[in-house]
């Protein structure tokens, strides 16, 4: 990524996007107050919301729920027509920025051919009737019964690999929920953030899970790993480059964990994948042969159709290939903003370890996403002249995530990755500090092999 495509990429506000975000603000505040006791207001802004997509097959139907919500008269499916609605506003908010990205790295992206398969699920039925309860309830209605309500149906869910995409979402969406009740004593809530999970999950119960379209063989090459941990899952997501075909594809893989596993302890928990582990540690490519590749980019990892091939320089191949690589087309329901990540490489930049200058153009670092599993650091990113990240749009501007950087340390040019930890540690440092401190995944092993002796 060169100066001139960062200026480009701040090139003036988007058309629409802070209107469009506006009306998805006054939906969020109805939906924190709660349906059942609108008010003239809040009703005008489920208006302005189907409005907005009048000119959509969406349309008539969204028009319809908002007036007959208004008038107090709710059902389930007025509920899942506006989340469809707020859904399709957040998605055109999604497609302006990610053409405009696209435009200033050059990147041709693939169209999304095909619908969204339809599901009528009775287990997802009943977490659909505890969504539209929060809904008409409100945020601030909330309390820890309502916020448990739907156990039982999670746990159906969960015992269906089918349903676990579901499970999970509205399984983290009631845990929020539950720590935070009483919600109606919280000074600030996180209005966004849980209206994006009850719309996000609103649909899910109404939809099936997208299938692989075809099964993809060649080499591999990781460019970089986002790694996502939670107090209950862990996930590494590794950004990659499929040749022949030069395509940027994402595979992942993830484990169930406890909040007393983390940092470097958590890639213990994906030791049953020694080759993508050993891939990334080593910094390998990987051959891999008839794996499924679903239509969004994502590769469903199989470690039996995977193989370590030739060391694989990820900064040699995102200088060299990164610009040309086709991107995939975006699912209808990862249309968001807060989902875009595209990997990008910019080299030749100076740091404050906060934000990169380049040409006079500056981009800043997304700090918050730095992982405690991995080596990077802020002194890193400040000492850095290259580097491998994920451009996200948050807080309404760009920002840069790191996977990789090349830095300047005690006069010698280092390349640090996230997936540099995979098979343990390699700072000195790091690994005294844990040795004092044990090893919490021996400790819960120990322990759950002694509870089966007895």
């Amino acid at each position: 990524m060169l100066g001139t495509q960062l200026t480009a990429l701040h090139d003036g506000a988007l058309p629409g996007v802070d209107e469009a975000v506006d009306l998805i603000a006054g939906f969020d505040d109805a939906l924190v107050n709660g349906f059942a006791r609108l008010g003239e207001e809040r009703t005008a802004a489920l208006v302005a919301l189907a409005g907005a997509v009048g000119g959509t097959p969406l349309g008539p139907a969204a028009a319809e729920a908002a007036e007959k919500i208004g008038a107090g008269s709710i059902s389930e499916e007025h509920l899942t027509t506006l989340a469809g609605a707020r859904t399709a506003l957040f998605g055109a908010v999604h497609d302006a920025l990610l053409d405009r990205l696209d435009s200033a790295l050059g990147r041709t992206r693939a169209a999304w051919e095909g619908a969204q398969p339809q599901s009528t699920d009775p287990l997802a039925g009943a977490c659909r009737s505890w969504l539209a309860e929060l809904a008409i309830t409100g945020w601030r209605g909330v309390d820890h019964d309502l916020a448990s309500a739907a156990d039982q149906a999670i746990q159906n869910l969960l015992a269906e690999p089918r349903l676990r995409r579901l499970a999970m979402l509205l399984d983290g969406l009631a845990a929020e929920l539950r720590a935070s009740s009483p919600i109606g004593a919280m000074a600030r809530l996180p209005a966004r953030r849980w209206a994006d999970l009850w719309a996000r999950a609103s649909l899910l119960t109404k939809t099936g899970s997208l299938e692989a379209t075809e099964r993809v063989s060649g080499r591999l090459l990781p460019l970089g790993v986002d790694i996502h941990e939670h107090g209950t899952a862990a996930q590494i997501q590794i950004h990659a480059i499929l040749e022949p075909q030069g395509r940027l594809v994402r595979t992942s893989v993830a484990a169930a964990k406890v909040d007393t596993i983390s940092g470097p302890f958590v890639w213990q928990l994906l030791s049953s994948y020694p080759v993508l582990l050993g891939a990334l540690a080593k910094r390998l490519s990987l051959e891999i042969t008839d794996m499924p590749l679903l239509p969004g980019g994502d590769l469903l990892w199989q470690e039996g159709k995977a193989s370590s091939g030739p060391s694989s320089d990820p900064f040699a191949a995102a200088r060299v290939q990164l610009s040309g690589a086709s991107a995939p087309a975006v699912p209808p329901l990862e249309r968001h903003p807060v989902r875009i990540a595209e990997p990008v490489f910019i080299e030749g930049y100076r740091s404050d370890g906060h934000t990169l200058q380049l040409d006079g153009a500056s981009l800043a670092f997304d700090l918050d996403r730095l992982p405690t599993s991995g080596p990077l650091t802020p002194q890193l990113l400040k000492a850095s002249t290259a580097c491998i990240g994920l451009m996200r749009w948050d807080g309404g501007q760009w920002r840069l995530q790191p996977l990789a950087v090349q830095a300047n340390v005690k006069k010698e040019l280092l390349a640090v990755h996230n997936g540099d930890w995979a098979q343990g540690p390699t700072d000195q440092k790091v690994l005294k500090s844990y040795a004092k401190a044990g090893d919490p995944v021996a400790v819960l092993k120990e322990r759950a092999g002694r509870l089966l002796r007895k």
